[in-house]
């Protein structure tokens, strides 16, 4: 949840221009735009609290220290201008096309998507589940559930249901901090134990399969319901611990993920330019002619693929590192 804040660093900061929700003011605090729904208290149909927008083709900031933008549109504008100029566009007649250039983006958020770990977030999201309904076909971005939890203990929800929540029922302040003289730490682990073993045995944990292909999510069981049409108010929501790509714009505004998407797709427009170029290894013409280093290119863009992909194995690209692994 990214709430609204102004931190001052305490230390004497540059002033710069506030462009759309970030910068410095004249007091050096740091204008952050919040992502802060008031109503539902989540963030509004966002991931990143960055303003940009995929239909913006000028610099989506003025922050200077994104002075290419924070868009989708200017990033790839970029990483297209870092490709052609490290080919030596300007110098010599590079035979690529913007068709090509996006080509070795996208293979390199396809690969990157493959093999890093920091391509995927853990989030939680609320399925309202649906009378006597056992499949849900979730959103494209889900790549795995981790866990499915209810809110209560039983088969039903509502005012009727066996919910137990004590902060919003006040039991903390009338129970738990009178230790001295009721209750207290030791009778209050004794509650949580008793509710766990009473969702185990009375259908408090919901058996499920998900399929990451497909996007299917199976329930093993029908949530009943009373009456044929049920007030929607009355639909029970389960929360659902959940693992879904990052988007495109996440991933190019991370400091540690975007060198690696420019040197991929780097690589990858070298080795079709060493395609090509290999199917005419040599070009008549005055004084013997031309030859072209089509091999070579595509043997070095071999080469700096295989290294990035290495990258990968050592988390240079601020992945997180296998954990212990028991059974």
């Amino acid at each position: 949840m990214t709430l609204p804040f102004s931190a001052n660093s305490g230390v004497t900061t540059p002033t710069y221009p506030i462009g759309p929700g970030v910068g410095f003011d004249k007091n050096n605090n740091m204008a952050v735009e919040t992502l802060y729904n008031p109503v539902t208290g989540t963030q509004s149909n966002a991931h990143i609290a960055f303003s940009g927008s995929n239909e913006v083709t000028s610099p989506g900031v003025t922050d200077p220290n994104w002075p290419i933008g924070n868009t989708t549109d200017s990033v790839r504008a970029s990483i297209i201008d870092y490709i052609r100029l490290r080919l030596g566009d300007g110098i010599v007649d590079v035979e690529l096309e913007k068709e090509h250039y996006e080509q070795g983006i996208n293979q390199a958020l396809i690969k990157y998507r493959q093999r890093a770990q920091n391509s995927t977030e853990e989030s939680y999201a609320f399925l309202t589940l649906l009378p006597e309904t056992q499949e849900y076909i979730l959103p494209k971005e889900i790549m795995a559930i981790r866990a499915i939890y209810r809110r209560g203990i039983g088969s039903t929800t509502g005012t009727t249901a066996s919910q137990f929540e004590p902060f919003a029922s006040g039991y903390l302040n009338t129970y738990m901090l009178v230790a001295g003289r009721v209750g207290g730490l030791t009778n209050y682990e004794l509650f949580v134990d008793y509710q766990k073993l009473a969702m185990t045995m009375f259908g408090g944990y919901i058996q499920y399969n998900f399929n990451p292909v497909t996007k299917k999510l199976t329930l093993t069981r029908k949530i009943p319901y009373q009456g044929a049409n049920p007030d929607p108010a009355q639909l029970e929501s389960v929360l659902l611990q959940i693992y879904n790509q990052k988007p495109d714009q996440m991933i190019f505004n991370d400091p540690y993920a975007f060198p690696w998407i420019q040197d991929y797709a780097y690589s990858f427009c070298k080795r079709i330019l060493g395609e090509a170029y290999e199917r005419f290894s040599q070009i008549p013409g005055p004084n013997g002619g031309a030859t072209l280093n089509g091999t070579a290119l595509k043997n070095d863009a071999k080469e700096e693929m295989l290294a990035l992909e290495e990258d990968l194995k050592r988390y240079m690209d601020g992945s997180q590192p296998l954990t212990w692994i028991t059974g």
